[in-house]
C-alpha cells in the first residue's frame, strides 16, 4: 500500500508543494497555435531574464483536483471549466490559449503520470496547477513573442493550518486585490501578489484570512484567495461578478448544489454591513473546498457566527464531495474518470 501511494504518511498531509514525478509541456509562437505537448520529468525550468512573464507578469493559473475512490478509480472534477477560463483569461492578456481538449488532455495526462501521489480516499486529492506564461524575450511593453502552457501537481490536504475549523476572518478596506477595468476577472498572476500584505497583515493579527477587494470601501468582493457567500433565511447571496470577482469553479457549482436542495440563490451586491445579521457566512475554493465562517473582524468590531453540525455550508460541502467520491450521483456530468 505505502508503494502504490508513494510512501507517504497521508494522515500528515497539509497544503504545500510536495515534488512529484513528472510535469507537462507545450508551447507556441506568438500568433500559432499550440501544438501537442509532452510529459517531462519535474524539474526546473529556462526563462530569458527578459521574458513577458517575468518583466510584465504576462501569465495565468488555475487550479484543478485530481481524486482516489474507494474502487481505486481516478476522477477529475470539472477540468472544462478550469479550460474555459484560461482561455477568458488568455484572452484578456492577450495570450493564445490551448484548447479546452488541449488544456483537459494535459491535466488528465499529468494526473496519471504521478497516480501514485493521489492519497487514498478521504485522505486528500492531487492539486494540479496548470500554468500559461510569456516565455519569449521582450523589452518594450508587447506581448511575448513565445508561450509555454505548463502543467505540475501536488498531493495536498487541508488548506488551512486549523483544518476544518471555522475560519476568523479580518476585513481589510485598506490594500485592495482588483479595480473595476482590470484583469480582477481572470485567474492572471498579477492578481495575487497584492493580497499578500493583507493577508500577511491578517495572520499576524492571529485571522485565517482577509476579506479584501471592496467597492467605495463599503460592498465585500472576495476572500484573500476564495469567494464568499452568506445565508439569511433561505437565502444564499454572493457577490455578483463585476470584472474584480474571479469566478470560482466551486463557486458556480455550490450555487448550483445549493438551488437542487432548495434555496434560493442571488448574486448581488453585499455591504459589509449586511454581514452582521448573516446566519451564515462560508467561503469557497478549489483549494479549500467550502470553509465555514466562524467570525468576521471588521474596524475592530467582531461578528460571530454559529458552529455546528446542521449548518448549511457542511450540507453543501457534503453533497459536493460525494459527488466527486462517487457517493452522490452525478447527474450534471461535473465527474471525468481518467483511468
Amino acid at each position: 500500500m505505502d508503494d502504490e501511494y508513494g510512501g507517504m504518511k497521508w494522515d500528515n498531509l497539509g497544503f504545500g508543494l510536495m515534488k512529484t514525478d513528472y510535469m507537462y509541456t507545450m508551447k507556441c509562437g506568438k500568433d500559432d497555435k499550440f501544438k501537442q505537448g509532452e510529459l517531462s520529468r519535474y524539474g526546473n525550468i529556462e526563462l530569458s531574464p527578459s521574458a513577458g512573464v517575468l518583466n510584465y507578469g504576462q501569465g495565468l493559473f488555475e487550479g484543478t483536483k485530481a481524486y482516489r475512490r474507494e474502487d481505486g478509480g481516478l476522477f477529475l472534477f470539472r477540468p472544462q471549466e478550469n479550460a474555459i477560463r484560461m482561455q477568458i483569461g488568455a484572452h484578456r492578456m492577450c495570450m493564445p490559449s490551448p484548447s479546452v481538449h488541449q488544456f483537459v488532455d494535459a491535466v488528465k495526462q499529468t494526473a496519471l503520470a504521478n497516480r501514485r501521489w493521489i492519497p487514498p480516499p478521504g485522505k486528500g486529492s492531487l492539486y494540479i496547477r496548470p500554468l500559461l506564461i510569456g516565455s519569449g524575450p521582450i523589452l518594450g511593453l508587447a506581448p511575448a513573442s513565445e508561450y509555454t502552457f505548463l502543467v505540475y501537481a501536488s498531493p495536498v490536504g487541508n488548506y488551512f493550518k486549523e483544518g476544518t475549523a471555522p475560519l476568523n476572518l479580518y476585513v481589510e478596506d485598506e490594500f485592495h486585490r482588483a479595480a473595476r477595468g482590470g484583469a480582477g476577472g481572470v485567474k492572471s498572476i498579477t492578481n495575487y501578489a497584492p493580497v499578500l500584505k493583507a493577508l500577511s497583515r491578517a495572520k499576524d493579527r492571529g485571522f485565517s484570512m482577509s476579506c479584501t477587494g471592496f467597492v467605495n470601501k463599503r460592498n465585500i468582493e472576495e476572500v484573500s484567495s476564495c469567494n464568499i457567500f452568506m445565508l439569511k433565511g433561505n437565502v444564499i447571496s454572493t457577490p455578483v461578478p463585476n470584472g474584480t470577482i474571479l469566478e470560482g469553479v466551486t463557486r458556480k457549482s455550490i450555487m448550483d448544489i445549493a438551488r437542487d436542495l432548495g434555496y434560493q440563490v442571488e448574486e448581488r451586491c453585499i455591504p459589509i454591513e449586511e454581514l452582521v445579521d448573516a446566519e451564515e457566512v462560508f467561503c469557497t475554493g478549489t483549494a479549500v473546498g467550502v470553509a465555514p465562517v466562524g467570525s468576521i473582524t471588521y474596524k475592530g468590531n467582531r461578528i460571530e457566527y454559529k458552529m455546528s453540525n446542521e449548518v448549511v455550508s457542511h450540507k453543501l460541502y457534503s453533497r459536493l464531495v460525494g459527488i466527486q467520491r462517487g457517493i452522490i450521483k452525478d447527474n450534471k456530468g461535473w465527474v471525468l474518470k481518467i483511468d
